[in-house]
């Protein structure tokens, strides 16, 4: 980034003598905007992309937003959405026709694979999933009508990590386009743009946002490509994000840095208190020694921020399921960059009647550390695992 953290957190995209010097961007909640003349009108409808005519496109308050997104990203510009789901349709649907095929690392993010496997096969797109992010996996899906590769790296559950800049490599030399879902780590932590990659995209409802009362996403990437799904896909989905969302995600820009410090230390904290316990077999997290691209992760991102997941040891569902209801300052919950810690079991969608099905274990559980003190959360886990060892003693 050519500019400082503090200064596109606070002041880029921000012209306040425009707003009479208020000290907070402007909510601009209007669905329309009027024009002196037929000559200006006429201009404006002519390129939606720099002026404001009707909110479904560019409204002033999303433009600051956009403006902070992108220099965040290190990109040319950026696009916000009403969903992250928003923000992967536009994506996918703007490198995608019929005929055309993708390839996926396998258990992104849930509706990527529903799109990938449901909503893509109706328009003749078909999708390959690689196991293993490596550039060798990528390539070797490869076939002569691969247009697009999408990376998630690491996904959000068991946290595999792709090489980056490897895949993008391989990619660029076959002239094909790619795709990465950076939530996790947060432009802060990594900067796939600058590693190779073609397009970013987040579910803006996690850090960005970070206070649990928005639902966006975000894409970001060169002025061209934007540009293209501006005037494409953008306005015809409609998936746009309101202005007073916008609005929000700005007042929750402003503390993302000591945010995200604090939600990484805490997770940090708990991993160190909780490693080696008997009741787990393993931590799933890409800066633990046990990840197996560790060295990879940490060459890549600048660190790892607040959500990891465990596997517990245990032999029956019912002991997950003890576990997770006996913490007490983790909420159950999906989803995750707020305030709050939460806690996501894999057993609530796991399918026991079709286990082959399943990509995850029902031992999976899933945390994600806000900014309660850590004391608090480490004496919560540690609680509900002495809770699991009294109750399989007191079944002997």
């Amino acid at each position: 980034m050519s500019k400082s953290l503090s200064e596109i957190l606070f002041e880029e995209g921000e012209e306040r003598e425009k707003y009479y010097n208020a000290v907070s961007p402007p909510l601009i909640q209007t669905s329309n905007f009027v024009f002196s003349t037929v000559e200006q009108m006429r201009l404006a409808l002519s390129n939606e992309y720099d002026y404001s005519v009707y909110s479904r496109g560019n409204n002033p308050t999303l433009a600051i937003l956009r403006h902070k997104i992108a220099e965040l990203e290190g990109a040319e510009d950026a696009l916000v959405f009403s969903s992250g789901c928003g923000a992967i349709a536009a994506a996918l649907f703007s490198q995608l026709r019929t005929g055309d095929h993708l390839v996926c690392i396998r258990k992104p993010y849930t509706w990527v694979s529903h799109f990938c496997k449901v909503i893509l096969p109706k328009y003749g797109i078909m999708t390959t999933f690689v196991e293993e992010g490596s550039a060798q996996a990528y390539e070797a899906a490869c076939q002569s009508n691969t247009k697009l590769f999408y990376l998630e790296s690491p996904n959000t559950f068991t946290f595999e990590i792709t090489d980056i800049r490897a895949v993008a490599e391989v990619a660029r030399s076959k002239g094909i386009k790619t795709i990465i879902d950076n939530s996790y780590s947060t432009p802060l932590y990594q900067s796939p743009l600058s590693l190779g990659v073609d397009l970013v995209l987040h579910s803006a409802s996690k850090y960005l946002s970070g206070h649990s009362d928005v639902v966006a996403g975000v894409l970001a990437g060169n002025k061209e490509m934007i540009r293209k799904i501006y005037d494409s896909e953008y306005l015809a989905f409609g998936a746009v994000l309101l202005p007073f969302e916008a609005w929000l995600m700005l007042r929750g820009l402003r503390t993302l840095e000591i945010r995200l410090q604090r939600s990484t230390a805490n997770a940090k904290a708990l991993i160190k208190a909780i490693d080696n316990h008997p009741r787990i077999k393993r931590i799933f997290y890409p800066f633990h020694a046990q990840h197996p691209k560790n060295d990879i992760a940490r060459s890549q991102m600048k660190d790892c921020s607040g959500l990891f997941s465990i596997e517990l040891n245990v032999d029956t569902p019912d002991e997950v399921i003890l576990f997770c209801n006996n913490l007490k300052h983790f909420l159950k919950a999906v989803s995750w960059g707020g305030f709050e810690s939460l806690v996501d079991p894999a057993i609530t969608v796991y399918d026991f009647e079709h286990p082959e099905a399943n990509e995850l274990s029902w031992r999976i559980v899933r945390f994600y550390c806000g900014l309660e003190s850590s004391e608090i959360l480490i004496d919560d886990v540690l609680q509900a695992l002495n809770i699991l060892d009294n109750g399989a003693k007191n079944q002997q």
